[in-house]
């Protein structure tokens, strides 16, 4: 089992978490440009009986 799964994370909320790291550790010349990706939006889609819904239905 990886360690990431054992301390109760899935592989996207290790990911993030390295991400961040290796941001902060960047030379500063490089930090503002590589801050620009620090956000990202995530948008979910339920699906039902094979086919995409509307959130609630």
């Amino acid at each position: 089992m990886s360690y990431w799964r054992a301390a109760g994370l899935n592989y996207v909320n290790y990911s993030n978490i390295a991400a961040k790291v290796v941001r902060r550790v960047l030379k500063p010349e490089l930090q503002a440009n590589a801050s620009k990706r620090d956000e990202t939006h995530v948008k979910f889609t339920p699906w039902v009986k094979g086919k995409p819904s509307k959130p609630g239905q």
